[in-house]
């Protein structure tokens, strides 16, 4: 299996963030949100795919919590921001000897990206509860970022989105 094949049999689409995407699932349940007057499906779960030609999933944050599964290919590093600014390092894979996981959470309002580092492809699931909406989702700026988190300015500005 190649990642042509992967985009082909799981109909993946190019994803804003970076990398291809199909959601696999989207609750007809539906519940209030912190949004007032929005309803969101209770859950929601996509395929992602990270590529050699799209290895990187740019800095952005969600409101909902997110938790990613990884399916298959090689492992894909997250670089994850709390609200006070503290940045982790996690990789996702199954090589459990060597630290990787194969099932990561990350809380809503914490800032995240995510790298293929080497190989053809790396699939992920991910879970999304509340369900996703992109008014939900905040694309890192460098003006912005680099005012609230100058610290992280070097290990972090290769993953903002280009203006």
């Amino acid at each position: 299996m190649n990642k042509h094949d992967l985009i082909q049999q799981l109909s993946l689409q190019k994803h804003s963030e970076g990398g291809y995407y199909s959601e696999s699932y989207r609750s007809p349940i539906t519940i209030q949100t912190h949004r007032i007057g929005i309803d969101r499906a209770t859950m929601t779960s996509i395929y992602y795919l990270l590529t050699d030609d799209s290895p990187i999933d740019v800095l952005h944050l969600n409101k909902s919590d997110i938790i990613h599964y990884f399916h298959l290919g090689s492992p894909i590093t997250y670089l994850v921001v709390d609200p006070e600014g503290i940045l982790q390092k996690f990789t996702l894979g199954l090589d459990l000897n060597k630290g990787e996981l194969p099932q990561l959470l990350i809380p809503g309002d914490y800032w995240k990206a995510a790298v293929l580092k080497k190989g053809e492809f790396g699939l992920l699931g991910e879970a999304v509860a509340p369900g996703f909406d992109s008014r939900d989702r905040e694309f890192a700026d460098s003006k912005t970022f680099f005012q609230k988190f100058p610290h992280l300015w070097d290990s972090l500005a290769t993953y903002i989105k280009k203006e």
